[in-house]
């Protein structure tokens, strides 16, 4: 402080010489105050018009200043994204995506910043922020033919024009590895917005304050009036409105009428109002035992015009305040009326009285306060203070009186152990803020400070619940950090399975891929062996009969019959599992084509008992059907057969000797229910799940005693879906089982895709 005072005063020293110069040079008429009054408009227009040009050039460097600000800051972020993404060339877009993500610093598309990263041919594989639907290269962004995509980051921070007609500024990096390229910009009108918000204040305040300016100075050219010219009553009143707690009077004691201004009524507690107070409510207002008119009469008549009076008016609420009138007794200009004009201040004994009310309500106030309240005087005796304080500090009566030394009171007082002790604020008049915490761990918030007189005040706060909570929100910003950095964790660990689920699914496809092939060639492979098979198989059937009806003559012995009806059964059995075979591998690969007609269900069923009949007759069944006598749906005849021959022929197969085979036909929901149960073994209902599964028996091969290729009830089930039907099989061992199935009454879609017959295989068959 002493350095810089000793520099204002050289400073003042080599002026004052150059000062005095300029005031003998000048003419003693350019340095009046009439000459400076009239010069002032013109001057502050200069200064204006020199401050608008300075406020221009300072608004120019300022928005070159924030413009070259921005691009430092997307070149940074561009440098730091190409950095962090550095690595491996991601397989999938959501990779690409992620990997940007994971680059970005925090902050990076603040301010409406765009990044973009795209492959090495220009398609943009990941933004920030997201916009779906946008462009699908970097040129359809910067257009074509700008050379920051030639040059990279040797070409730094370009501004342009974007395609949408956006102006930005733009930068682009060309990443190695990944066989990359990251564009990053910004619209330039984002990026001066903090620049447009100061340039607006700033204009604002030029031309709020060149037009304060320029009002002062067109004050300085109106008219003044003398004072001399003035007329002696507005003087008092302008003097009166000045006074504080002085209000003033004009009473016409002609007409009765009073003035009186603002701050008597208030004085009163009225309403202040620019009327005359008519004479009867003047008269109710004063006290009548103080003869106020009596008074004034009598110093009229006796010629005095000074007035020193004291009185007492009616105050709002009903009390009386005493005031005293100081003024004088003239006459009226105009009329010639004899007026009073006068003062009229509280009283002394008044305002005794209202200090002492006032400090009353102060020490209630202070009183009833929840902190620790003490004042002391200039010259450390104490003034006041408040049961917290006295509480605090555990002090006697006896020396909390007014005017007590400060070492009297500190050397009764049981000073708390303090175990920690803050410091909040220090200020250079001495005053101070501070947090004490106590050894019984109460926290204390005290403000220490200086009054005007010289005086000294401390108050205390009792914050023990603030620090708790103040605690608390320490403790729960430190689990939300850790639960943040958990979640960040988490996050990672999620992008990493996300990864692994996109190459299992990758995965997943390709062997699906595979195993549809695979299928698709198996049944293909079926198809074309089992017809292969068809055709010699024929021929041994055929040859067999005629060996059986032995066309050609005797075979010679017993034994060749028996054997040739063998090879007759064996070739027969081998062609309907070949025919199964066949007719499954046509339902797997899409080839079966359903002819849909009129047919009538109950000559299908009759049909097909007639053909299992014989097997039947041969071990004691009884055929039974249920049913109307025709029930006619829309549906393939040659399909449905099949359903109904396979159905029963494992009825009749799987039913004891002398058991029951029972068909019932019914319509149920708009649909055709045929139902075909039989008294049979019976299937465990573990081993009803296998049943319809292709080449699935519940008998393995050592144990089973029926013959069967398995593919009966698969392809049962598969026909009746065809058909947009169901198949259900219920069944108990030992109780027989239950087959039921639903066609509807109208043929459908089928439910499995189908393809046109290849014209080869069609040829072959």
């Amino acid at each position: 402080m002493s350095r810089a005072r000793s520099a204002r005063e050289d400073a003042y020293a080599l002026a004052e010489p150059l000062l005095k110069a300029i005031r003998d040079a000048l003419p003693r008429q350019l340095l009046s105050a009439e000459f400076l009054r009239r010069s002032a408009p013109y001057l502050t227009a200069i200064f204006v018009i020199l401050a608008g040009i300075g406020a221009a050039f300072q608004m120019g460097d300022g928005r070159e200043a924030a413009l070259q600000s921005a691009k430092q800051t997307l070149q940074l972020y561009a440098d730091l994204t190409a950095e962090n993404l550095k690595g491996e060339t991601p397989k999938t877009d959501d990779a690409w995506q992620a990997s940007l993500a994971s680059a970005l610093q925090t902050g990076a598309t603040l301010n409406d910043r765009h990044v973009v990263l795209a492959d090495e041919t220009g398609k943009i594989r990941g933004e920030a922020p997201l916009e779906p639907g946008g462009p699908e290269d970097i040129l359809s962004y910067i257009g074509s033919g700008q050379p920051i995509t030639t040059f990279g980051a040797t070409a730094g921070v370009m501004e342009l024009t974007l395609t949408d007609g956006t102006e930005a500024i733009a930068t682009i990096r060309n990443l190695a590895r990944p066989k990359a390229q990251l564009l990053a910009f910004q619209p330039i009108e984002t990026a001066l917005a903090p620049w447009s918000a100061n340039r607006n204040v700033e204009i604002t305040i030029l031309l709020c304050g060149g037009l304060l300016l320029l009002l002062l100075s067109g004050a300085l050219l109106l008219p003044r009036r003398a004072a001399a010219e003035e007329e002696p009553d507005v003087l008092v009143e302008e003097l009166g409105a000045r006074l504080p707690g002085c209000g003033l009077w004009r009473w016409n004691l002609e007409s009765g009428d009073v003035h009186w201004s603002p701050a008597m009524y208030e004085m009163l507690g009225l309403k202040p109002s620019s009327h005359p107070l008519p004479a009867q409510v003047f008269a109710h207002a004063v006290h009548p035992g103080d003869n106020f008119h009596q008074r004034i009469g009598a110093l009229m008549e006796n010629g005095e015009t000074a007035i020193d009076e004291t009185l007492r008016l009616r105050h709002r609420d009903g009390s009386w305040v005493e005031v005293a009138l100081r003024g004088h007794l003239t006459e009226d200009r105009d009329t010639g009326d004899a007026q009073l004009t006068a003062f009229a201040m509280r009283s002394k004994e008044s305002a005794v009285k209202e200090a002492a009310e006032a400090n009353a309500r102060l020490r209630d106030a202070i009183e009833t306060i929840s902190e620790a309240f003490v004042l002391w005087d200039d010259r450390n005796r104490l003034v006041m203070c408040n049961s917290k304080y006295k509480q605090f500090h555990g002090l006697p009566d006896d020396v909390l009186n007014k005017g007590t030394p400060y070492e009297t009171v500190i050397g009764a007082a049981c000073e708390p152990v303090v175990r920690k002790r803050i410091t909040v604020d220090r200020q250079q008049n001495g005053s101070r803020t501070y947090e004490a915490q106590l050894e019984d761990g109460r926290w204390l918030h005290i403000n220490e400070g200086r009054t005007r007189d010289g005086g000294y005040v401390s108050i205390g706060t009792d914050i023990t619940q603030l620090k708790r909570n103040e605690q608390l929100l320490a403790d729960k910003e430190s689990r939300l950090r850790s639960s943040v950095a958990e979640l960040h964790l988490s996050r990672r660990e999620l992008e990493q399975q996300k990864q692994r689920l996109v190459d299992l699914a990758e995965k997943y496809a390709l062997e699906k891929n595979r195993a549809e092939a695979a299928n698709r060639a198996k049944s293909e492979f079926l198809a074309n062996i089992s017809h292969e098979l068809r055709t010699p198989l024929n021929a041994v059937i055929g040859f067999s009969e005629v060996m059986q009806s032995e066309l050609f003559g005797p075979l010679g012995h017993a034994k060749y019959h028996e054997y040739a009806q063998d090879i007759f059964e064996s070739g027969s059995f081998l062609l309907d599992v070949i025919n199964d075979i066949l007719d499954m591998s046509k339902i797997e690969a899409g080839r079966l084509v359903l002819e849909t007609e009129r047919v009538d269900l109950v000559d299908l069923v009759g049909e097909s008992m007639k053909v299992v009949s014989k097997a039947a007759e041969a071990r004691g069944l009884t055929l039974n059907r249920h049913g109307p006598e025709t029930f006619f749906i829309k549906a393939d005849r040659r399909a449905v057969k099949q359903v109904f021959l396979n159905l029963l022929s494992n009825a009749v197969k799987f039913s004891r000797e002398g058991g029951l085979v029972d068909v019932r036909l019914a319509q149920h929901r708009g649909e055709a229910r045929i139902t075909i149960q039989d008294t049979g073994i019976g299937i465990a209902e573990e081993d009803i799940s296998k049943l319809g599964r292709p080449f699935e028996q519940v008998e393995n091969q050592l144990s089973k005693s029926h013959q069967g290729s398995g593919l009966g009830l698969a392809i049962s089930r598969a026909l009746v879906e065809l058909h947009g039907g169901n198949l259900e099989i219920k069944s108990r061992a030992g109780e027989g089982t239950q087959v039921i199935f639903t066609l509807p009454l109208r043929s459908q879609q089928p439910s499995l895709p189908l393809e046109k017959p290849d014209s080869r295989q069609n040829a072959s068959a």
